[in-house]
């Protein structure tokens, strides 16, 4: 009987060890879905365009993250071929399903190719970056610069509608994307064979490019 008391005890302890370790893992598994997330909107320079599956900017960002035990969470819902009107339209249903703590807008790229008006592409960003404010969510806008061969003055216009929506909606900006790809001694060796979408050499220097201010407005939060 005493035997059978003390193998009930040692039964029940046991019980309340594995109870208090579920409990725990419950509580990490909790936190967990707690980090914040940070949302990616852009087009194919974001979305591993002609790249293996894990080897953008994008999933380097959020391998550093994990490295550096930064507790965010990376989703990425960009979409080749996404133009500022496009993004504009998915961002609602994204904001409310992944309630991001950060966004980060890499669009207008797209718009340009196409010839659609600045003014255009300049509203939409704005009414992104302010869809996003509203939902609680810190904005980082990824700027773009134009090859030479449109022009000076709508190079020019361009590039500094990324300054000027940043400015009006007090958002991060990073001032040119491919900073480093684009404009290195050799920018040819960084691009895929269409000379649009960077290759995968090029995509850790996308990444430290983004790192700082992205950086910052996790810690931010």
């Amino acid at each position: 009987m005493k035997h059978s008391l003390k193998t009930n005890r040692r039964h029940f302890s046991l019980s309340l060890v594995a109870a208090w370790a579920l409990g725990q893992a419950g509580a990490l598994r909790a936190q967990g879905k707690a980090e914040p997330v940070v949302l990616v909107v852009g087009d194919s320079l974001s979305a591993e365009y002609g790249l293996r599956r894990g080897s953008g900017w994008v999933a380097l960002t959020e391998e550093r993250l994990k490295a550096e035990k930064v507790p965010a969470r990376v989703v990425n819902a960009s979409v080749s071929g996404d133009t500022t009107s496009g993004g504009r339209s998915r961002l609602p249903a994204l904001l409310q399903q992944h309630r991001p703590s950060v966004v980060v807008i890499e669009l207008g790229g797209n718009d340009a190719l196409r010839g659609l008006p600045l003014s255009m592409t300049r509203d939409n960003l704005a009414v992104m970056a302010r869809a996003a404010k509203a939902a609680g969510a810190r904005v980082l806008l990824l700027g773009m610069e134009m090859p030479p061969n449109y022009g000076a003055k709508y190079g020019q216009e361009f590039r500094e509608l990324f300054a000027a929506v940043a400015r009006q909606e007090k958002a991060a900006l990073v001032p040119f994307f491919l900073k480093g790809v684009a404009d290195g001694a050799d920018p040819l060796a960084l691009f895929q064979s269409d000379r649009i979408h960077p290759n995968e050499k090029a995509q850790p220097t996308m990444r430290d490019t983004v790192w700082p201010e992205l950086r910052k407005l996790i810690a931010a939060g």
